[in-house]
């Protein structure tokens, strides 16, 4: 007990063992698609020489060492892998459209990771989670909680694509949407009847009521993880002082730094670690161990690895130290042997428990002043954003802009509101929009 405490800021009167362990387990299996999601997205390079194999090794070891330096180093209850939507850009803008290597976009991640630590270091990330206005933060955590019930909803197949729509509401025709409606009712009630690791065993239980209905498939257990090799250490630098290197670099820099202060600073309201200042406890530590296991992921062959909002799956059971992003690190160094038992929980299991997540999520709206317009709508904007978008980070940028221009146009009283920092935010993120539509 003495050995955890130190290790992961345990403290025995106010955490359980038990508890963490169940957090852990449950943000893993909330984030486990990645496992089949992210070698999904880099088939595509297969042709040009990155094998898919290699990626899901790279992509489970990017993992581990991530929740690993979030363990021991910040001792906070967030999980790391490679990140949705940044590994999309990465095979589709960076390699298949702008015809560079899959070796120059690892070698960007690693320059990210590089310039995040520094920025971490000198504080300068922490300077900018702290600086974003309390309505904004408040916003955040309902941002994240549409977007991630969203994404779940999007994943067991509820919410599909339409050609008139954008979006449409499935047929209940399947039956991995019918057990994904089942997983629905059983996590809301788990939780309605505050059952301890409520999600956890709702996941669990939909998941054995797929085998009889044909969602959920187990034809084995064990699997030797495929070899690292052809992507360790992959560096291109015949083109590092490149004009295309400094736009892939920036890109990678604006998603991953807003989507991770996002994530930190939602789950950090969930779990009350932010002073009456606004301030987050240890923000320094938890943006500095996303910084180093970004690069670490670069290493090893992954795309950047990133703070996972799934986190707050886990916190919603009751994680609060790096005892739970531990137990993520351990369950994900197991899918490289049982791969095939973690992958058979379908995301019609795991789908139901993010949009209660979401629910959970959207509690700090309360905090936003509505009846105030000059924080009332750039909370809105980002709120609304994130989910439509699908990205934390417009909907913080936009959130920004939308919250100047307001706070300004109501003359100097509200001009006294917006700090230094959000001014220079103001502008780059302004400035990003605009290199964007060029």
């Amino acid at each position: 007990m003495t050995m955890i405490q130190k290790l992961f800021g345990f403290d025995p009167a106010q955490h359980k063992v038990r508890t963490e362990i169940l957090a852990g387990v449950t943000t893993f299996l909330t984030m486990a698609y990645i496992l089949a999601v992210n070698p999904g997205i880099f088939s595509a390079l297969e042709p040009l020489g990155m094998p898919t194999g290699a990626v899901y090794t790279a992509t489970v070891l990017a993992s581990v060492v991530g929740s690993l330096v979030m363990a021991l180093y910040a001792r906070k209850p967030f999980a790391l892998a490679p990140g949705m939507g940044i590994n999309a850009f990465f095979v589709f803008t960076v390699c298949l459209g702008m015809g560079r290597t899959w070796q120059f976009a690892l070698t960007a991640v690693f320059i990210e990771g590089i310039i995040f630590i520094l920025l971490s270091f000198f504080k300068i990330r922490e300077l900018i989670a702290n600086a974003i206005p309390a309505c904004l933060k408040s916003a955040i955590g309902g941002g994240i909680g549409l977007f991630i019930a969203y994404i779940g909803l999007q994943n067991c197949g509820i919410i599909i694509a339409d050609e008139s729509t954008q979006v449409a509401l499935a047929n209940f025709d399947k039956p991995s949407i019918l057990l994904a409606l089942i997983g629905l009712v059983i996590c809301g009630l788990m939780v309605v009847r505050n059952v301890r690791g409520g999600l956890l065993w709702g996941i669990l239980l939909t998941s054995l009521i797929g085998i009889p209905m044909g969602v959920t498939h187990l034809d084995t257990i064990f699997s030797m993880p495929p070899s690292l090799s052809p992507v360790f250490l992959q560096f291109e630098w015949d083109h590092v002082l490149s004009w295309d290197m400094l736009i892939v670099v920036i890109t990678f820099l604006f998603v991953d730094l807003f989507d991770t202060i996002g994530t930190v600073i939602a789950v950090s309201l969930k779990t009350g670690m932010v002073d009456k200042d606004g301030k987050i406890e240890g923000v320094g530590r938890m943006l500095m161990a996303d910084a180093v296991a970004t690069a670490a992921g670069a290493c090893l062959g992954a795309s950047t690895t990133t703070t996972y909002v799934e986190s707050v799956a886990g916190v919603a059971v009751g994680g609060r130290t790096g005892l739970t992003p531990f137990v993520v690190a351990v369950c994900f160094a197991l899918s490289l042997f049982f791969g095939p038992l973690f992958l058979a929980i379908p995301a019609a299991a795991t789908g139901p428990a993010l949009v209660i997540v979401g629910v959970m999520m959207c509690a700090n709206v309360v905090a936003v002043n509505w009846a105030d317009y000059s924080e009332a709508i750039p909370a809105f904007v980002t709120m609304l954003m994130m989910p439509l978008s699908y990205s934390i980070s417009d909907g913080i940028m936009l959130g920004v802009i939308m919250f100047v221009l307001m706070k300004a146009g109501t003359g100097k009283k509200g001009l006294r509101q917006i700090s230094p920092t959000v001014w220079v935010l103001f502008g780059l993120f302004v400035l990003r929009y605009v290199q964007n539509s060029l």
